[in-house]
């Protein structure tokens, strides 16, 4: 944990896993009190921490290590067939980077997207404060890419910028747009931007193998696990 000797860090009492039924987990956090730059950021992430909100944290359960950090190579990623078809369903989608907000578009289209897809997960019934804590405020580094079908929000996916990577926070998106497959289409999206701006990585977060939410995130090949303390290269 080189550069970052100065931080301390506190774990969280036990408490249900959002992931796996009938397991508790252990979570450990950041020093909250403490400001945290964007290269100790960046270090944090290199260790399989993660950002929620203002909190920067790293599940560190006793008797389970079912989450692991997953970072796509962004230069050697080749879109396969399932993602050039998306890409071109996806075609007439127009983007913007924003600073994060609170507006009433963007709110909407978050609390109808938990509401029909998350109403069995912790974030339901959403609530206008737990939105902005936990996407809008925390991080300077955090950036909103708008998608938008026809001028209507169709989708938004929340990156942090650091400095070796872009951050893939959370995407939210119209249900009724399912057909056209939103969150996989914004990590590729978010996979070219880093690559064009020559980050070699896109942080996906934790991939759970027996958890059928996050079996997505093994579709973005070549990736990089973190297997007791070090980055594995998975190409298929």
């Amino acid at each position: 944990m080189s550069g970052l000797g100065n931080l301390k860090f506190f774990q969280a009492p036990d408490h249900d896993c959002s992931y796996l039924p009938d397991r508790s987990a252990t979570t450990v956090f950041a020093d909250p009190s403490i400001k945290i730059d964007t290269r100790s950021y960046t270090l944090l992430s290199q260790i399989g921490f993660r950002r929620s909100g203002p909190h920067i944290y790293k599940p560190m359960c006793a008797a389970c290590n079912a989450c692991v950090p997953v970072r796509v190579l962004t230069r050697l990623f080749a879109p396969r067939r399932r993602h050039r078809r998306l890409q071109k369903r996806n075609q007439d989608l127009t983007t913007l980077v924003t600073q994060p907000n609170n507006n009433d578009e963007v709110w909407a289209l978050y609390a109808r997207y938990i509401t029909l897809r998350h109403f069995d997960g912790d974030m339901y019934p959403p609530s206008r404060d737990q939105f902005v804590n936990f996407l809008v405020e925390g991080r300077e580094e955090a950036r909103f890419i708008e998608y938008r079908l026809r001028g209507r929000l169709a989708a938004v996916a929340v990156v942090d910028q650091l400095q070796d990577s872009l951050s893939a926070i959370y995407t939210f998106f119209d249900p009724d747009l399912e057909a056209r497959s939103l969150g996989s289409y914004a990590i590729i999206d978010i996979i070219q931007r880093a690559a064009e701006a020559k980050l070699p990585y896109v942080y996906l977060g934790y991939w759970i193998g027996d958890s059928a939410k996050m079996r997505y995130k093994a579709e973005f090949l070549p990736q990089q696990r973190l297997i007791d303390n070090a980055w594995r290269t998975l190409e298929q």
